[in-house]
C-alpha cells in the first residue's frame, strides 16, 4: 500500500514524526488553532481533521482518531506504516475509576487492560495488557513536573463498551486501575508491533463511582494541560 491510504488523503511528508491524537475532530482543530504556528489541514477524509504546523519551532501534527480501538487501530496503523510517523500521543478523556483520581486530573497510561480482541491477531489466546513507550512516558512525567503538574501514572482500561452492564469497573478498581477510556490498548499494540512509540495522556472528565462529570464543551476546549504536556515532548 502507498499514500494516500484508504482512510487518509494526505500526501507523503505531510505528517510530522510526532502526531498528537485526540478522539474528537473538533479537539484536533482546537489544538491546531490554539497551539500550532501556521497549521495546515492535511487530511479531512470523513471529517477526521489532521493538521501539521510548528510548536516552539518543532514540526508537529495533530489528527483525530475517532472513537474506539477499531478506529484508532486503522489511523495509527496507517500513520505508523505509511507516513513515517514515529510517535503518537493520544490526548483524550477518561472516566475515573480509582479513588485517587478526580475531575480534571491528568493520567498517563503506563499499561492498558482491555476487553478487546484486537491482540488476538498477534496470537494471544487470552487477555493482553500492552504497555506504553517508556521513552515517551519518562519525558512526559518530567515535562509535567516542570509545569507544576503531578500526573497520575499507572494502568488504564481500554473498553469496547461505553454503556457497560458487566460491572467490570469494580474489578478494575480492585486491580488498581486508574481510569477507563476506549483507545489506548489498540494504539499501544500497533506501536509495539511496528517498532514505534505511543503514550496515552488523558484527562478525567467524569468519575464512574462519584458521579462527577463535565459537559461536552468543557471536555472539548478546557483540557489544555494534557495538550501542553504532549506538545512539550513532541
Amino acid at each position: 500500500m502507498s499514500v494516500p491510504t484508504p482512510h487518509i488523503t494526505a500526501k507523503e511528508g505531510d505528517f510530522a514524526r510526532t502526531v498528537l491524537m485526540p478522539g474528537d475532530p473538533l479537539r484536533s482543530r482546537f489544538i491546531a488553532e490554539t497551539y500550532l504556528d501556521n497549521p495546515v489541514l492535511v487530511n479531512n477524509t470523513r471529517g477526521v481533521q489532521g493538521y501539521t504546523g510548528t510548536y516552539k519551532g518543532k514540526r508537529v501534527s495533530v489528527m483525530a482518531s475517532g472513537m474506539g480501538i477499531p478506529s484508532i487501530g486503522i489511523y495509527s496503523y496507517e500513520l505508523f506504516s505509511f507516513y513515517g510517523v514515529e510517535n503518537i500521543i493520544r490526548v483524550g478523556t477518561a472516566g475515573g475509576i480509582a479513588d485517587t483520581v478526580h475531575i480534571r486530573d491528568v493520567v498517563f497510561g503506563m499499561s492498558a487492560y482491555t476487553n478487546s480482541n484486537f491482540g488476538r491477531q498477534y496470537g494471544f489466546d487470552g487477555n493482553v495488557a500492552p504497555c506504553c513507550s517508556f521513552k515517551l512516558l519518562d519525558a512526559a512525567v518530567r515535562a509535567a513536573r516542570g509545569m507544576g503538574i503531578e500526573p497520575n501514572v499507572g494502568a488504564i482500561y481500554s473498553s469496547d463498551i461505553f454503556y457497560d452492564e458487566s460491572g467490570s469497573a469494580k474489578v478494575m478498581k480492585k486491580l488498581g486501575v486508574l481510569a477507563t477510556e476506549m483507545e489506548a490498548a489498540g494504539l499501544y499494540l500497533n506501536a509495539a508491533r511496528l517498532g514505534k512509540n505511543a503514550l496515552a495522556i488523558c484527562t478525567i472528565s467524569d468519575h464512574l463511582f462519584t458521579g462527577e462529570s463535565l459537559s461536552a464543551e468543557e471536555r472539548q476546549t478546557t483540557f489544555t494541560q494534557m495538550m501542553e504536556i504532549a506538545l512539550e515532548i513532541a
